[in-house]
């Protein structure tokens, strides 16, 4: 196990300002442009993609970083570039977590290649688990797969929402309700291969804020995938359908907390993604506020901006702890007995949106311009305490941890 620490390795370090490169002179010139225009930013993904950025190999890299450090490093800098095209970048990633973690070896190498595809032809992935009725509540989900044995197909019916790359993707996973009677232990992922008839785009979302990020409902309408989709396959999914029926008969609760530490464990790179924003817009501030005069001096000199700075910075920093906490726990098998990941998302979603309004209220009119870029860093924080868990759901889980209260 490693040990916890705060400095960063000169691989890492390496990695980091590496990443903070592509960041400021890719990422940053072309954020304004694709906020404006809505659209997914296909050049800076094939940009991505041609340094080696967008692909499995360097997120695989970097998620088994024994630090923990590496996504969360990752994250914050793509972030602090922009977020929604930051988004757009690592969004495939959430479709290829969910084969990677449940997926046979077989459809690992089958289907994540055709997830990115290749520096000439870039392709994105969309994870459908959200549904309209079924957002902090899983177990609420609708969206059915039945089997037809009798043709060795799974037949999906159901609509997702607020799918990134959702209708655009190249291969879907799409998370569908197998048992009701088991709430979210009846649940399985199945892969929606390319062109399949039935599965269609419906309302694309236009977005407050990370823009240049794709959020669309997915519609499915008598999907017929092969058997061979179902991820982990059929026989592993009966064996662990068992089980969770025997467990819920001497012990549910056992059921539902084993399911929230997966999301625990995943809301630290939320965070990153915030730390990163929330950065973004207290350089800007603290650049302006050091040569922007009123009264034959920098407003910097003034104690009520100066003071300011100072709160915006310990926050970022304060957040940027609580993420590296969560995730060196998570990848060292630490248990969240505080809920943690929980804390490190909800600090930091927190953070990024009052960093960010502070930074508009230091630039003053300027800043509720799009002539600088606090205004879209402010746009696009609102989602953090939204997506992966609101921040009253955070509350909820970390209050209910230390009493001790089942998590439903």
């Amino acid at each position: 196990m490693a040990e916890f620490t705060m400095e960063l390795n000169e691989e890492q370090r390496e990695v980091r300002d590496w990443l903070h490169g592509f960041a400021a002179d890719v990422i940053r010139p072309a954020a304004a442009e694709w906020d404006e225009r809505e659209e997914t930013p296909w050049p800076v993904i094939q940009e991505a993609a041609k340094v080696g950025i967008y692909s499995l190999d360097f997120y695989a890299q970097q998620y088994f970083d024994p630090t923990g450090l590496g996504i969360p490093m990752a994250m914050e800098e793509l972030f602090w570039g922009d977020a929604g095209i930051a988004l757009s970048i690592v969004g495939t990633g959430l479709a290829a977590v969910g084969v990677l973690a449940n997926g046979t070896e077989e459809q690992i190498g089958t289907w994540i290649p055709q997830m990115y595809g290749d520096a000439n032809d870039v392709k994105v992935a969309a994870f459908c688990s959200s549904e309209p009725d079924a957002g902090s509540d899983v177990a609420s989900m609708r969206t059915r797969a039945v089997y037809d044995e009798a043709k060795d197909e799974w037949v999906l019916n159901g609509t997702k929402t607020w799918a990134t790359n959702g209708g655009i993707a190249n291969v879907h996973v799409v998370v569908a309700v197998v048992d009701p009677e088991l709430g979210s232990k009846g649940h399985a992922s199945f892969i929606v291969p390319p062109n399949t008839p039935g599965l269609s785009q419906g309302q694309k979302f236009k977005k407050h804020g990370i823009r240049a990020s794709h959020t669309a409902e997915v519609v499915l309408e008598d999907v017929r995938v092969p058997g061979s989709c179902l991820l982990g396959g059929k026989e592993k999914l009966d064996e662990r359908l068992a089980r969770a029926h025997e467990r819920a008969k001497s012990g549910g609760e056992r059921v539902k907390n084993a399911a929230m530490a997966t999301f625990e464990a995943s809301r630290p790179a939320v965070g990153a993604m915030a730390v990163g924003t929330a950065r973004a817009a207290y350089e800007v501030a603290l650049d302006y506020a050091r040569t922007r005069e009123q009264f034959g001096r920098p407003i910097i000199d003034n104690q009520g901006v100066a003071f300011q700075l100072a709160d915006m910075r310990t926050s970022i920093d304060a957040a940027r702890l609580l993420v590296w906490r969560a995730s060196w726990m998570a990848i060292n098998g630490r248990p969240f007995t505080a809920a943690e990941g929980s804390q490190s998302k909800l600090f930091a979603s927190e953070t990024a949106k009052k960093v960010t309004a502070q930074a508009i209220q230091i630039l003053g009119g300027n800043g509720y311009t799009r002539e600088y870029p606090v205004e879209r860093m402010h746009r696009d924080a609102a989602i953090y305490t939204i997506f992966e868990g609101t921040s009253e759901v955070q509350r909820l889980v970390i209050a209910r941890t230390l009493s001790g209260m089942p998590i439903r």
